[in-house]
């Protein structure tokens, strides 16, 4: 959103809490300590973790989707200066940067809260202990009772350990480990992921026909 003026958005103030971290091990976001969500673009991820820290103060300014107790920041101004979303071709050298630990994860706990994507899709959640639940945008709206706050869960998957956080992106999921149901992989395109259209200035003629 490099384009947007951050100035003239929304803006939000508090402290951060703990990390939000997507399935490759970066932080794509952040809770804060009233529970209020901020998404941040993944391509940030090493800045923010260069300029942030649990108790950090910080001013978000950013786009908020209706429905949601969420902001997707295009601005966050921290301690040690603003951090400004001009977009993935800006991302720093990421060789410097923590790796994630991935393998197979099982976890299982009580939802603190659930997550969501920059326009304010569910992508999971929370568990009380910091873990993270997630599942692509079209499964997770599918198993949505199971984020509530309170609610017991527990899921298998490919998990991502960092030293800001914990994932696991499911592949089963449900509310014990003796209930788990299947998660679907990304959504395919409607016609199969090899469908072409065909093009529009293409000439289309009877067999034995020419013009």
């Amino acid at each position: 959103m490099h384009w947007i003026d951050p100035d003239h958005l929304p803006e939000v103030v508090g402290t951060v809490d703990l990390f939000l971290v997507n399935k490759h091990g970066e932080a794509d976001g952040f809770l804060m300590t009233d529970g209020r969500e901020v998404h941040v673009p993944p391509h940030l991820s090493p800045r923010l973790l260069r300029d942030v820290r649990p108790g950090s103060k910080v001013r978000v300014r950013g786009v908020r989707p209706r429905a949601v107790e969420m902001i997707a920041a295009v601005a966050i101004d921290t301690p040690k200066g603003r951090l400004l979303d001009e977009g993935p071709d800006h991302r720093p050298d990421e060789d410097e940067f923590e790796k994630a630990k991935h393998g197979p994860m099982n976890v299982q706990g009580v939802v603190r809260q659930p997550i969501h994507g920059p326009k304010g899709e569910t992508r999971g959640a929370v568990l009380e202990d910091g873990r993270i639940i997630r599942l692509p945008p079209h499964e997770a709206e599918r198993f949505s009772d199971l984020f509530f706050a309170g609610r017991k869960i527990a899921a298998k998957g490919e998990g991502a350990t960092t030293s800001f956080g914990t994932v696991v992106e499911a592949r089963e999921i449900g509310p014990s480990s003796d209930e788990l149901k299947a998660v679907g992989g990304p959504k395919q395109p409607k016609h199969g992921p090899g469908h072409k259209k065909p093009k529009h200035h293409e000439k289309h003629h009877r067999p034995g026909h020419h013009a």
